[in-house]
Parts: structure tokens; C-alpha cells; sequence
């Protein structure tokens, strides 16, 4: 399937050809013609797979020839939304289209201007949205298409309040396409909620973590991570590094450390003022900085090409968040790097990403550091009995052959 089989509209082609898009991704080729014909949409879909164009694309279609705002994108974070709102203008650069961006962390009044201006799409984060809707800024009353992007992360963020306000404003007859990376409980409620008989579309987990990034995990004690990772800056050759840390506070600390050291560094967390964390992006994105010390409000959005490492400096908490983070290397084509340090403490949670990508990522020690391999316990054993009785032995999963694994989950 080429694009020219499911894109109607000339001007959104157009565009397409020049950004070199030949053939649709997986999301794209199954959404398209669902989300054309009107009918809502429930995408399962992670960063990579080309989601983004995948909403857009019939959001611009069949609106070209029209007046106002009729697309409303939601989206979690600042960083996503100027991502998304830069693919729109790109896709739309053929049309008439007034593509506009709301988020939090800046003035209000030249949005307040913009809005009154017109727009016909805007990509919004739902805080700063609801303030503009309340001030009466925004009419969403002639609205056809709101699309939820990354609807897991919003949920997490404590955005449902504002979700739901949004959508009390919105025409009852309107299409509805929600995106997101996993489909826990609270999504899947408001999926069924909110959408009308809904297509439900999932795609596989990008390939990338296994084929373009190196992965590997330290494992070291808490008190020596920061000098394992100047230790890793001095020896490797490391270009553009960024560098994930669980807590607001652990990233602040980590800034210091190494701007102590004389190392090029920027920090990116959520109490960071906008500006500031703009600065730090664009200088990071340029090469003026070679570490980007950052919370996980960076792990989605952020699109840079040429970041050689991803660091965890402390391992995430859930498996998705691994797959994301590791994401932002390895990206249009390049090779990349992901280091994972990882301290007693935190076996449990590398134990459960390992899980989930099904397979064990390789321990590496660097030398003068102590080596916790041996405080690691080893995976617990387990009893494994086929359906036609016969044990498999005491032995640990991943020690199982691929027919001994199948027999394994077959079991009941």
C-alpha cells in the first residue's frame, strides 16, 4: 500500500512526497481509512510508529476546505504538543489551515491574541486549555475531530479532571480518536466512555530497543552512580548524552555534580520554568551542551536526532517507561547506546523490564568500581509441568528452551 492509496486530498499528499513518505507505517495504513470514514478510533500505539500521522493525516483531510476551529488535539506535556503542532504545519503547509499551540509556563496574552485571531487545528495541553475556556478565549463549539494523544500519560499526570471538562464543551455528535502506548484500566474505561463503537487498532512495540540500541546495565552502589557516570564520560565517547534520573530533586543534584566538574550541562524537569527548559532543549538539540540531565517529562516528545547515549541513572519504574526512555536514541537510522545503572534496591524493577522485553540485558562492570553481580539473587526457580504431565524441571525461565517456555505458559 502507498500513500497516494489512502490519502485523498492533493495538498496533504503533496506534503507527504516532500517529507519522503512513501509507504504508511503499520498504525498509519489501518487508522487512515478508519478515521476517514468517520468512525472512531482506539490506536495502542508507542512513540515511532508513526501515530502522529496517523491522526493528522484525516484530521487535515476533512477540514481542508473549511473555515474554523474544527480539530482539537490534546496532548500531556509542552514538548509533545510543539511536536505535534509542527508535523500539523508541515502537513498542512499545502493548505489554508492556521495551525495553533496551547500549553502552560508562558504569557497567556498572545494566546489569548492568537485564539481571537483564528485558528482551524490546536494542539493543547489540558491545563492550559481549561484557562483559556473559563476565560471564555476559545469557542470549541463547531469542533468535528478531538484526538487524545498519549492518553495513559495524561491519565497519569492527573489530567482527568481536565479531560473531562474539555470534552463536556465539545458537540455531542464528533469523532473521537484516542491514542496511547498501554491500555491500563483507567484508559480503557474512558475509551469505552467516550467513544462511540470504536475501531479498536493496535501495532507492535517498535522494534528499536532490540535492533538499534546497545543495551547494557552497571550495577553499582548508590553512593558511587554519579562517579560511575564521570567515570563513563571521561572514558567513552559519548557525543550527546541524555540522562534520566526518577526525582525532580536527584536531577537538580546531578546538574551540580557535573556542572561542578566543568561538563557542558542542561536540566529539563517540570518545576523548571519554560523558558528555561526550552533553552536547555535548543541548546542540547544544537550540540552547544553534551549532557541533558532530565526527569521523564523528556522520555515522550522529544525528538532529537543524534543522541549516542541514554543514560538511566536510575531504572524506571515501569517497563514502558524503559522502552521510552531508551527511544530517544537510535533514531532515523543511527545507532545508539542505552546504560542502565542499577543498585541492590532496584533488581525487582530490572527484573520486571527484562520480563516484559523477554530477555535478560547483559551486566557490564567497570573497573575500580565494586561489582553487586554477586548480590544480585538469582531468578527464582520454577516448576514447570506440560499439559501432558512430564516436569520440565527446576530451573529458571529463562533457562527454558522456546517449547519448554510455550509448555510453560500453557499450563491451565
Amino acid at each position: 500500500m502507498e500513500f497516494d492509496q489512502i490519502i485523498t486530498s492533493p495538498e496533504i499528499l503533496q506534503a507527504t512526497r516532500e517529507l519522503g513518505w512513501m509507504t504508511p507505517t503499520p498504525v498509519q495504513a489501518q487508522t487512515i481509512p478508519v478515521a476517514r470514514s468517520g468512525r472512531d478510533v482506539v490506536g495502542i500505539a508507542q512513540t515511532g510508529t508513526g501515530k502522529t500521522g496517523a491522526f493528522l493525516i484525516p484530521a487535515l483531510e476533512r477540514q481542508v476546505h473549511k473555515e474554523g476551529l474544527h480539530t482539537l488535539v490534546l496532548c500531556p506535556t509542552r514538548e509533545l504538543a510543539q511536536q505535534v503542532a509542527a508535523d500539523a504545519r508541515v502537513l498542512a503547509r499545502y493548505t489554508e489551515l492556521w495551525i495553533g499551540e496551547i500549553y502552560g509556563g508562558v504569557p497567556m496574552a498572545p494566546q489569548i491574541r492568537d485564539l481571537r485571531a483564528g485558528f482551524d487545528l490546536i494542539v493543547a495541553t489540558p491545563g492550559r486549555l481549561i484557562d483559556h475556556i473559563e476565560r471564555g478565549n476559545v469557542d470549541l463549539s463547531e469542533v468535528e475531530v478531538v484526538v487524545l494523544d498519549e492518553a495513559d500519560r495524561m491519565l497519569d499526570m492527573g489530567f482527568r479532571p481536565q479531560i473531562e471538562a474539555i470534552l463536556a464543551r465539545l458537540p455531542r455528535e464528533r469523532q473521537t480518536l484516542l491514542f496511547s502506548a498501554t491500555m491500563p484500566n483507567g484508559v480503557h474505561a474512558l475509551a469505552l466512555r467516550i467513544l462511540n463503537d470504536p475501531e479498536w487498532i493496535a501495532v507492535a512495540r517498535p522494534a528499536t530497543a532490540a535492533d538499534k540500541v546497545e543495551q547494557r546495565v552497571y550495577p553499582v552502589r548508590p553512593e558511587q552512580k554519579s562517579s560511575l557516570l564521570l567515570d563513563l564520560l571521561e572514558r567513552e565517547a559519548m557525543d550527546q548524552v541524555l540522562v534520566f534520573t526518577r526525582t525532580k530533586i536527584g536531577a537538580d543534584a546531578l546538574f551540580a555534580r557535573l556542572r561542578q566538574r566543568g561538563i557542558s550541562v542542561g536540566l529539563l524537569h517540570g518545576d523548571r520554568d519554560m523558558r528555561d527548559r526550552q533553552k536547555a532543549l535548543d541548546s542540547f538539540a544544537r550540540g552547544d551542551i553534551r549532557v541533558l540531565v532530565a526527569t521523564d517529562v523528556a522520555q515522550r516528545g522529544l525528538d532529537i536526532d543524534g543522541i549516542s547515549h541514554v543514560i538511566n541513572y536510575d531504572v524506571p519504574q515501569h517497563p514502558d517507561d524503559y522502552v521510552h526512555r531508551i527511544g530517544r536514541t537510535g533514531r532515523a537510522g543511527a545507532s545508539g547506546t542505552a546504560i542502565t545503572f542499577v543498585t541492590p534496591g532496584e533488581i525487582a524493577l530490572l527484573r520486571e523490564i527484562e520480563r516484559v522485553l523477554g530477555y535478560r540485558l547483559p551486566r557490564t562492570t567497570l573497573e575500580g568500581y565494586e561489582s553487586i553481580l554477586a548480590l544480585e539473587p538469582p531468578a527464582k526457580p520454577v516448576t514447570a509441568v506440560n499439559r501432558a504431565g512430564s516436569r520440565l524441571g527446576a530451573r529458571s525461565t529463562a533457562d527454558l528452551s522456546p517449547e519448554e517456555l510455550k509448555a510453560l505458559l500453557s499450563v491451565g
